[in-house]
C-alpha cells in the first residue's frame, strides 16, 4: 500500500470523529504546553542570569564575607566570620604576586535625589577606580573616576540608566549634581541601559570613589569585597586562589584544619548554583508534564482500541483483498502519531503564547527556540507512536474471516 494512500485513509478516519479526536488530544496539549512554556521561561532565565545578573568576568574572583551560601548551616557559619577590612585589602594589594589587578568595594541600598526628584532603593557602591577594568564596564557617556579623583576624595559619581531617567529625564546627566544622603556628587559617567526583568534591574546603580564612600557612608562593621584578576587569566585562577587563600588564612591566624575564614565567588561557581536551581525546576516541570502526557497517551491508546473494534469489518475486508499485516499496523500507528502530533503542534503554539504573555506582562525573560519547538513536537509524536503500538498490533493480528463477520 502506498504511503500517500495510507495517510489519506488515516486522515479520513480522524476527520470522521472530530470531537472525539479533539478530546483525545487534551492530555497531550496540556503536557506539551507545560513543557514548551516552562522550558522557554527557564531558558530565558538562564540567559538573563548568565548575561545580566551574574556579571562576573570568567577570569575574576571575589573574596567576600559570605561567599555562595548553599544551606542554613553555611549561612550561620558565615555570620561568625569577621568582615573583610580595608586594611586587609591594602595588605593583599601589596603582597599578592599572582594577580594582574586587585580592587575592592562595598555598598548598600538607599535613596538618591536631584532637586525635587527622588529615587528609592538604589544600589550605592563605593569601589576602587580599577573596578571598570576588572569588570569591563561600558559607558554611554563620560567615564569612570580615576585614581587621582579617588585619592583626592573627589565627590564624583557614575550612574546607571534608570537613575538618569528618573532624576534627569530628557537631560544629559554629565556634569549634573546628584545628592546621596544629602551630600552632592557631580555625575561624570553614565552606563548604558541594561533593562529590567524578574523584578530586578542593573540600572538602579550609583558608583562612588571608595575613599569617599568609606569616609561618609560606611558603617564600622560593614565588610568589603575584594576583586582579584589573576595573572594569566582563567588558566592562572587556581594558582592565584591558592596564594590568596594562604595570605588571608595567615593574616587571620586560621588553624590548619579550620575552614577558610572568608567566601569566594567565581562566575563558574555562581552559574553552577543557578544551574542546580533551574535544573531542579526543570525536573519538577518534567514530572508534572509527564503525568499529563502519560494520561494523554493512555487516552489515545484507549480510543485507538475502540477504533479497532469499530472498524473490525473494514480491517477484515482490507486484509481479504490483499492488504498486508504491516500495512494495517502502519495505518493505525500513523493515526495515533497524527493525533498526538496535532496535539503537539497545538501545545507548542499555546506554550509559546504563554511564554510570550509572561514575558510581556510580567517582565520575565522567555526564549522560545527551535530546539524547544522540535522537542515538544517530537515528544508528542513519540507518545502517539507508543500509545498506538498495542492497537496497531491487535488490528494487524485479526483473523480475516472473523473480522469480516464481525458486526
Amino acid at each position: 500500500m502506498k504511503s500517500a494512500e495510507t495517510l489519506h485513509i488515516a486522515l479520513r478516519a480522524l476527520r470522521a470523529h472530530k470531537l472525539r479526536s479533539f478530546l483525545t488530544l487534551l492530555g497531550v496539549i496540556i503536557g506539551v504546553t507545560t513543557i514548551v512554556g516552562v522550558v522557554s521561561i527557564i531558558n530565558g532565565l538562564n540567559a538573563y542570569v548568565r548575561d545580566k545578573v551574574i556579571v562576573l568576568s570568567p577570569d575574576v574572583y571575589i573574596l567576600t564575607r559570605f561567599g555562595i551560601i548553599r544551606s542554613r548551616k553555611e549561612f550561620l557559619d558565615a555570620l561568625k566570620r569577621p568582615p573583610l577590612t580595608w586594611q586587609e585589602y591594602e595588605r593583599a594589594a601589596a603582597s599578592l604576586t599572582r594577580c594582574e589587578l586587585i580592587g575592592a568595594g562595598t555598598g548598600q541600598r538607599g535613596a538618591v535625589n536631584s532637586g525635587t526628584r527622588r529615587l528609592e532603593d538604589v544600589q550605592i557602591t563605593g569601589v576602587t577606580p580599577n573596578f571598570a577594568r576588572l569588570f569591563s564596564l561600558e559607558f554611554e557617556a563620560g567615564s569612570f573616576f580615576s585614581e587621582m579623583e579617588n585619592d583626592a576624595f573627589r565627590p564624583v559619581a557614575v550612574i546607571g540608566a534608570n537613575v538618569r531617567d528618573e532624576l534627569f529625564p530628557g537631560l544629559d546627566p554629565i556634569g549634573k549634581t546628584l545628592l546621596v544622603r544629602g551630600l552632592p556628587f557631580r555625575v561624570i559617567g553614565l552606563m548604558p541601559k541594561q533593562g529590567r526583568s524578574i523584578g530586578f534591574t542593573q540600572d538602579n546603580r550609583v558608583y562612588l570613589p571608595v575613599q569617599v564612600y568609606r569616609t561618609n557612608f560606611m558603617p564600622a562593621n560593614q565588610s568589603m569585597e575584594i576583586y582579584v584578576k589573576p595573572t594569566g587569566g582563567v588558566a592562572g585562577m587556581e594558582a592565584s586562589l591558592d596564594e590568596t587563600r594562604s595570605l588571608f588564612r595567615a593574616m587571620r591566624h586560621t588553624s590548619f584544619r579550620a575552614p577558610d575564614p572568608f567566601g569566594v565567588v567565581t562566575q563558574e561557581a555562581a552559574q553552577e548554583i543557578w544551574r542546580q536551581i533551574s535544573g531542579a525546576a526543570f525536573i519538577l516541570m518534567i514530572l508534572v508534564a509527564s503525568v499529563s502526557l502519560g494520561v494523554g497517551g493512555v487516552v489515545i491508546m484507549n480510543i485507538m482500541l475502540v477504533s479497532v473494534t469499530e472498524r473490525t469489518p473494514e480491517i477484515g475486508i482490507r486484509l481479504a483483498v490483499g492488504a498486508r499485516k504491516r500495512d494495517i499496523r502502519y495505518q493505525f500507528l500513523l493515526e495515533a502519531a497524527l493525533l498526538s502530533l496535532s496535539g503537539g503542534v497545538v501545545g507548542v503554539l499555546l506554550g509559546g503564547l504563554a511564554a510570550t504573555l509572561v514575558k510581556v506582562l510580567a517582565g520575565f525573560p522567555a526564549e522560545l527556540t527551535f530546539g524547544i519547538v522540535f522537542a515538544g513536537i517530537a515528544l508528542s509524536t513519540l507518545v502517539g507512536l507508543a500509545a498506538g503500538f498495542l492497537p496497531a498490533r491487535r488490528a494487524s493480528n485479526l483473523v480475516v474471516i472473523d473480522a469480516i463477520r464481525a458486526e
